[in-house]
């Protein structure tokens, strides 16, 4: 038999494991041209949240009753497309189904030997893309400025602030524990952390850690921490909206600051962002990445929950802070 995990209903606030249903079904078989996989790790992140609401966004919904979807990195084990052998491994975008085949469209060989096979859900995956790009597509730090990072113990921040000290930059990281703060600077190189649990005002704690201002913003959370990362803002300065995971589970239309008369007074650029809009660039940056990280010059930091039913725990736990770095399911 082969597991499978569907969304059972589509959560109103925040997601709960009745949300989802394992099943199981019998397990498949390759047809000609397919290759039948294995999965070996699959990611767990935020913005599946907003697929699992039927809402217009800048990906179709998960469909309920059906099996949630997102990416993995899976073995072949039976192989009838010419393309592909059994022992390779691949990442793409795949169902939570413990075995499944597929015709190997949208698949990418990947190989354990030049880095582990979770790093490609991570570093050198989606989340190491989304920080390269954003800052060299949108932030575009400068040696000698200031980059705030939020959201900076996870999969995407942690990469973020150590790509800004490659380029010079002074980093301050934001993050929810005070085991977090201290690894951001003890292991990751910024220059400073905050405790945003244990900072009553956000403006000043930023202010004192950044006594030039802030040049670039890396947002992962939006909300309260971000009003105080904008108070804080530089003329000319450039706010990257990645992600929002602060207002994911919100019922209702969030109010707060409105941002229109200071991007007007500072010349501020506040842009939103997906990783897929730079897609032509992620040879180049996958390149880039993995020499940083072949030079040591990039860490990376993931938490590992094993077992496939495990995976719908850990996609929740993301929301209770409990990731330090990429969080990914072993198989």
């Amino acid at each position: 038999m082969n597991q499978v995990i569907t969304l059972a209903k589509r959560p109103v606030g925040k997601p709960s494991m009745s949300d989802f249903s394992l099943t199981t079904e019998d397990k498949p078989s390759p047809a000609d041209g397919e290759i039948l996989l294995h999965a070996a790790y699959v990611s767990v992140d935020p913005y599946m949240r907003g697929r699992m609401s039927d809402a217009e966004s800048y990906i179709h919904p998960f469909e309920v009753n059906k099996p949630i979807e997102g990416l993995a990195v899976a073995e072949v084990v039976e192989s009838k497309n010419s393309d592909f052998e059994a022992g390779d491994f691949v990442v793409g975008f795949l169902a939570w189904k413990e075995y499944q085949v597929s015709q190997g469209k949208g698949l990418r060989k990947v190989d354990a030997d030049i880095a582990p096979l979770s790093a490609y859900l991570g570093i050198l995956g989606m989340t190491g893309l989304t920080a390269y790009l954003g800052l060299s597509e949108i932030g575009k730090p400068q040696e000698g400025e200031t980059l705030v990072v939020s959201g900076a113990a996870g999969a995407v921040g942690s990469v973020a602030g150590q790509i800004g000290k490659i380029q010079g930059c002074r980093v301050v990281g934001i993050a929810g524990s005070d085991e977090k703060v201290a690894k951001l600077t003890s292991e990751f190189g910024f220059d400073a952390a905050i405790n945003y649990n244990t900072t009553d005002d956000m403006a000043t704690a930023i202010a004192e850690n950044c006594p030039d201002g802030v040049d670039v913003y890396f947002d992962n959370v939006a909300g309260e921490i971000s009003d105080g990362v904008h108070q804080n803002m530089n003329r000319f300065g450039r706010i990257i909206n990645c992600g929002a995971i602060s207002g994911y589970n919100d019922t209702s239309v969030p109010t707060g600051p409105r941002v229109e008369m200071m991007l007007i007074k500072k010349s501020l650029l506040m842009q939103g962002f997906i990783v897929g809009n730079y897609e032509d660039k992620f040879p180049k940056a996958s390149k880039q990445l993995a020499e940083w990280l072949g030079e040591e010059k990039l860490k990376f930091s993931e938490t590992v929950v094993e077992g496939f039913e495990n995976i719908p725990k850990a996609f929740l736990d993301l929301f209770e802070g409990k990731n330090r770095g990429k969080m990914v399911v072993k198989i």
